[in-house]
């Protein structure tokens, strides 16, 4: 594993094939993951939120807008061609699956798959942009999906354990 380009992924997770790869075979590959104390139905709904915001840094990606904190369940109802976090179009989904978007000469993968009682979340974004720009772009982009994948985590688990107290 080439420092900078992994962040929480074990090598086994580094090589799972995802849908990314097919989108944009060859380039830097970079992957992320992170085990979430939810459900993978309440982890995948949270990612189709990304259709209307970044939940990251929401000073830096959201134009200085809060990312929501409710989710909105109209927003798990995808299409392909849809936009998310602003630059990026839907290629293809599986239904608490997985979510695989395009931008440009990047491709990213959210993959959602049950851990024990939650769920394990691993994202791949594979860049085809020339090798130093490619790096410089994983390198940025490790800084903003772990703020990102943090947020989602916390998200998750809240609305979990909040549905936990209720029944």
């Amino acid at each position: 594993m080439i420092p900078g380009l992994v962040w929480g992924a074990t090598e086994a997770e580094c090589e799972l094939p995802l849908p990314c790869d097919e989108v944009q075979p060859g380039g830097v590959q970079a992957d992320r993951a992170i085990s979430i104390d939810a459900p993978p139905s309440v982890v995948y709904g949270w990612l189709c939120q990304l259709r209307v915001a970044p939940y990251s840094y929401d000073l830096l990606d959201n134009f200085g807008r809060r990312s929501p904190r409710h989710r909105d369940p109209v927003l798990t109802e995808l299409e392909v061609g849809q936009r998310f976090m602003f630059a990026f179009t839907l290629v293809s989904f599986m239904l608490c699956r997985h979510i695989t978007l395009v931008s440009g000469k990047v491709c990213v993968t959210y993959a959602v798959r049950p851990e024990g009682g939650g769920t394990r979340l691993t994202v791949r974004l594979r860049c085809g942009a020339p090798w130093l720009i490619a790096r410089v772009l994983a390198f940025g982009d490790r800084l903003m999906m772990r703020k990102q994948l943090l947020t989602l985590k916390e998200l998750a688990e809240v609305e979990a354990h909040a549905a936990d107290v209720t029944r």
